[in-house]
């Protein structure tokens, strides 16, 4: 079946979990069972693989029709066992690995069929490869093969696939969506990573993340922001809990940064306390920052209002957005106090409408995720927050707002062009970057734009100027 999902073009699909594209699971069979009546069992199951399994139903081989080529034909008799025939040690992936791990691993190891297995190494479905790589063009394929190796490598191939997929003319967004879901599966496999080494956590935990990975905007160097909620538990077991945390978030954020992921300049890490909680301190730290809405807790507030579970979680993080949606309700100057704070974000123009020079030195590109990208983020997540929209995603918090009747038809499609054009510039600095021996970051040169693309661009910004401007001081009162 292919492997396409309805109303999901293939970069969605990429995006996805392997879960979303794998196909039913084929026959499981004991290790001993003669191979006779394993050939017999995929004839009449109409399959071209099977999985071999051991007494408690765990997946230890593959029977595929390459192999009945390879060792049985000629070779073997129907007596001899699954085992004499079988494909092992075993290549799969979890469902809720991305897809394009998955293919990369089809790819690098020349495989038909990748089983889906469950954390008890049950088999829960199949990828074919050829469905699989039906999803994705040629160009793309010899990318998807650097995505195989280690953490390091991996994170190290984004700026080929990312440059592979606009040359194929896909959006800066669905880039920035693969991208930022290749970020994402990287904390998960490190966090794997990590616990393996240290052995099961004292108590069960939620690794949050925040900022543009919360938001699924990442670019192609983001550093950290992230956290972990803790299941409650009691005080008197504090100091055995915490002597276990200490050392692994420590070990935790130390192999992201070895990753690719530099360590926050802020702090903001599962290894600083202050972002390590129970679910119940993680409330009682809303109220403090809702109380005090000054400094460091204004600037804490911005940051985890975009968090998300970066892998299982999900009722805990609901939890947690569901106190802060009526610690919101109930604290509306926690909101003002923070709209005062980001009327300090200007966009990249000068009085005269030229691009500012934010370029130390004899430079002059501009920084437009500062000035160009953070201030319609602002905005849009104060509003989205106001009015109770729970997506992170600037793009999603506008079309949100446009459905609610917050801002006008008009007006969110402009700014979801202005966003996805900002998205594009800055993504394509960075590559450009990337590709001269410079470490990408958010300084655009805007003069080797093309003219049109320079008068697009100030459209853009002067429509998020007007947007946050007004958005700022409908919860400041103030006039600008």
């Amino acid at each position: 079946m292919p492997i396409t999902l309805p109303g999901h073009a293939p970069i969605a699909v990429l995006t996805g979990p392997a879960r979303a594209a794998m196909g039913a699971a084929p026959p499981a069979l004991p290790a001993a069972t003669p191979l006779g009546q394993a050939i017999a069992t995929m004839a009449a199951a109409r399959t071209s693989a099977l999985m071999v399994v051991d007494d408690t139903g765990r997946a230890i081989g593959i029977l595929t029709e390459q192999d009945i080529a390879r060792r049985v034909a000629f070779q073997l008799g129907p007596e001899a066992p699954l085992t004499a025939a079988m494909t092992a040690p075993l290549i799969a992936c979890t469902p809720d690995e991305g897809l394009w791990r998955a293919i990369a691993l089809l790819r690098q190891h020349g495989l038909r069929h990748l089983p889906v297995l469950d954390a008890a190494g049950r088999c829960l479905g199949m990828l074919h490869r050829a469905e699989a790589l039906a999803a994705v063009s040629g160009g793309l394929l010899t990318h998807l093969e650097a995505l195989s190796g280690n953490v390091a490598a991996i994170k190290a191939a984004q700026a080929g696939i990312a440059r592979a997929l606009l040359a194929e003319g896909l959006s800066a967004e669905a880039v920035v969506r693969l991208v930022n879901g290749i970020n994402l599966d990287l904390h998960r496999r490190i966090l794997a990573e990590t616990l393996a080494d240290h052995g099961p956590a004292p108590v069960p935990f939620t690794l949050l993340v925040m900022g543009s990975l919360g938001r699924g905007e990442s670019l192609l160097t983001p550093d950290q922001d992230n956290g972990l909620i803790l299941e409650d538990y009691p005080d008197q077991d504090h100091g055995s809990v915490d002597a276990w945390f200490r050392p692994f978030t420590e070990d935790f954020n130390q192999r992201l940064d070895q990753a690719g992921f530099p360590l926050c300049p802020g702090g903001i890490m599962a290894r600083n306390p202050l972002w390590r909680k129970t679910a119940r301190q993680w409330r009682d730290q809303m109220g403090v920052w809702a109380n005090r809405r000054a400094g460091a807790a204004l600037l804490f507030g911005d940051i985890v209002f975009d968090f998300r579970p970066a892998q299982g979680g999900e009722a805990e993080a609901a939890s947690l957005r569901q106190h802060l949606a009526a610690l919101l309700a109930s604290r509306p100057a926690w909101l003002a106090a923070m709209a005062a704070q980001n009327s300090s974000l200007q966009v990249g123009l000068t009085l005269f409408g030229g691009f500012a020079d934010d370029e130390p030195g004899p430079g002059s590109r501009t920084d437009l995720k500062l000035h160009g990208l953070m201030p319609l983020v602002a905005a849009t997540r104060l509003l989205a927050l106001r009015d109770g929209i729970t997506e992170t995603g600037t793009s999603a918090r506008i079309a949100g707002l446009a459905a609610r009747g917050s801002i006008a038809a008009r007006e969110a499609s402009s700014l979801q062009a202005g966003f996805a054009l900002l998205l594009d510039v800055v993504l394509r600095q960075q590559l450009a970057d990337h590709a001269a021996g410079r470490r990408p970051g958010n300084l655009v040169d805007t003069a080797t734009l093309p003219k049109e693309a320079r008068q697009a661009l100030r459209e853009a910004l002067k429509a998020v100027r007007s947007f946050s401007r007004t958005s700022f001081a409908g919860f400041t009162g103030e006039v600008w």
